[in-house]
């Protein structure tokens, strides 16, 4: 039976008993009974062994033979964003621009927006839209010309505008395109009402900033949603939610919720600073990455180097098979990444960045190594977010450093439908290599992207080991080669998570001494047909030992 790092015994608080426990611990991988006290898991074992502890002061929660796993760490999400969507026009439902259109102006009735008001909203997807294109702001202007409009596509790198929220922000013809960005134009060079990447903030900047309360608020919301899902970690990219973009926001939110002992799940802050003026003040402040507590932390610098495959803005070292001409957006030249990276990682910084292009990631890899060169740190966890577009050579790259992997087998839901449109067969054979990575011994984690995708752990494992979209498109799985076993699925969203923020000895698995988060499921994932993991459903969320969510409160 396992004892606390101090090796004495601690009273008591809650014993779980009768459960089937999957540890992520090799040395100890099964357990029928935990013990738990002050916020930490102090023993487990056998139901007789851990009951030899109760007191009569110990609370004693019968599992009923339920499995329980680590609480979920989700390695990459944007948590206030997700947290705003509860709260805006949800576009992901729509087959067809009408569609859209009519449930705009239905969400503006029913929720009673003054005009001049904004209508915000994101999930839209050309793909899925019959008409099979992007929105425009004529689209936009049928719902209103009253209250500006500004609605992001589903992967958060295209945002369409109406022709009043153009108007507020003083866009025309004659506005030039900003850097790393593009706006779309008509035959007749006006704007379409369509900004790509760094053209959104054009739009964001005349946005209003919600209040610090409204903010809390919003995380608070977020926070509870992902404690129903089992969901105890979040590493969340949150700095550029807000149009303000002031960093300064978020954090006092943060720190607000820790003080209040509101905040229900720990937070890993990954710190987007994508100019050397903001990422300076950052630093100017204090801020660096472990500075914070077990509830909110930061994390590392994340950038963003290029788009996404839908946008067809992901950058690419070869055009797109279904767009000859077009390469994708580099955000940065290597030039300017360098110098960001560098400037991080010499001031204590992990650094963590978006690329899903091999060129992006390329790119990565080049600024890591002048990092390295500058000032060289023994593992420095740098991290790569997405890695979708792989290449053979990329793939040695990973397991030669030592990168870690922050993969998405939840956007295969999405992506499987058109990669092979986007890049040609010869090429789609490398992408998305999850198996190949984890075989390869390079440290992988998982994420959901949320609110791009859903934020739902169970949605993510059923992803990762049938490589299917939700409704088991296609038979066998796409690329099945590349299938996570149950095993690799969860302990990659358990202690793969908890490496990528440097807490692999603080949380990730069931051992005496850690952290006593936990999530206890309906269905134990190892024994239920693949193809219903996802409908595996969260009974109880423990937190720091308290119990933060139930199903029978919920219900």
């Amino acid at each position: 039976m396992g004892e606390n790092r101090e090796g004495k015994m601690s009273v008591m608080e809650r014993i779980l008993m009768n459960g089937h426990f999957v540890t992520m611990d090799p040395q100890r991988p099964k357990a029928e009974a935990v013990a738990l006290s002050k916020g930490k898991i102090v023993a487990l074992g056998s139901r007789e062994e851990v009951m030899t502890l109760k007191t009569r002061d110990t609370e004693v929660v019968d599992l009923r033979g339920k499995t329980v796993v680590p609480g979920f760490n989700d390695s990459h999400l944007h948590l206030l964003s997700f947290g705003m969507s509860l709260e805006r026009f949800e576009c992901s439902t729509f087959r067809s621009i009408d569609q859209l259109v009519e449930g705009g102006r239905l969400h503006l009735e029913n929720h009673q927006i003054p005009a001049g008001q904004w209508l915000l909203g994101r999930g839209w997807n050309s793909l899925t839209l019959e008409e099979g294109r992007d929105l425009t702001r004529h689209d936009l202007d049928r719902i209103s010309t009253r209250h500006p409009i500004f609605l992001t596509r589903i992967c958060g790198h295209i945002a369409a505008a109406n022709t009043k929220a153009l108007e507020m922000a003083g866009i025309n013809r004659e506005t030039p395109r900003p850097a790393g960005g593009h706006i779309d134009l008509d035959q007749e060079g006006n704007p379409l009402g369509l900004f790509r990447e760094n053209a959104r903030s054009l739009i964001q900047a005349v946005i209003p900033v919600p209040s610090p309360d409204q903010i809390k608020a919003m995380l608070l919301r977020a926070g509870k949603v992902c404690a129903g899902y089992g969901i105890t970690s979040v590493q969340s990219d949150d700095f550029e939610a807000l149009s303000g973009k002031d960093f300064h926001q978020v954090i006092q939110a943060y720190q607000a919720l820790v003080t209040e002992g509101n905040l229900p799940i720990r937070v890993y802050e990954q710190c987007l600073l994508p100019d050397m003026d903001q990422l300076n003040a950052f630093l100017e402040a204090g801020w660096r990455t472990g500075v914070g507590d077990e509830y909110f932390k930061i994390g590392p610098l994340k950038l963003l180097t290029d788009g996404s495959l839908g946008a067809r803005t992901a950058l690419l070292s070869e055009p797109y098979a279904d767009d000859p001409g077009n390469c994708g957006i580099a955000v940065f030249s290597q030039e300017e990444l360098d110098r960001l990276v560098v400037r991080a990682h010499q001031a204590g910084m992990q650094v963590a960045l978006h690329a899903i292009g091999d060129a992006a990631m390329t790119m990565c890899f080049k600024s890591f190594e002048a990092a390295q060169q500058h000032h060289y740190k023994k593992n420095p966890r740098f991290g790569i977010i997405h890695l979708q577009i792989t290449t053979e050579a990329l793939l040695k790259r990973f397991a030669k450093t030592g990168v870690i992997a922050y993969a998405e087998p939840v956007c295969l839901g999405n992506d499987l439908h058109m990669v092979e449109q986007r890049l040609g067969k010869e090429r789609a054979e490398k992408t998305y290599q999850y198996r190949r990575l984890v075989d390869d011994g390079v440290p992988v984690c998982l994420s959901s992207d949320s609110p791009v995708d859903s934020i739902n752990p169970m949605i993510s494992l059923h992803a990762a080991v049938t490589r299917q979209d939700e409704q088991g498109f296609p038979a066998g799985g796409w690329l099945p080669r590349q299938k996570l076993t149950v095993d690799q699925a969860l302990r990659a969203m358990t202690l793969g998570s908890a490496y990528a923020s440097f807490e692999e000895k603080l949380k990730g698995s069931i051992e005496p001494g850690k952290v006593a988060d936990l999530a206890v499921l309906s269905e134990d994932p190892f024994r239920v047909p693949a193809e219903e993991l996802q409908h595996i459903t969260v009974e109880m969320t423990f937190m720091n030992g308290k119990m933060v969510y139930s199903c029978q409160q919920d219900s």
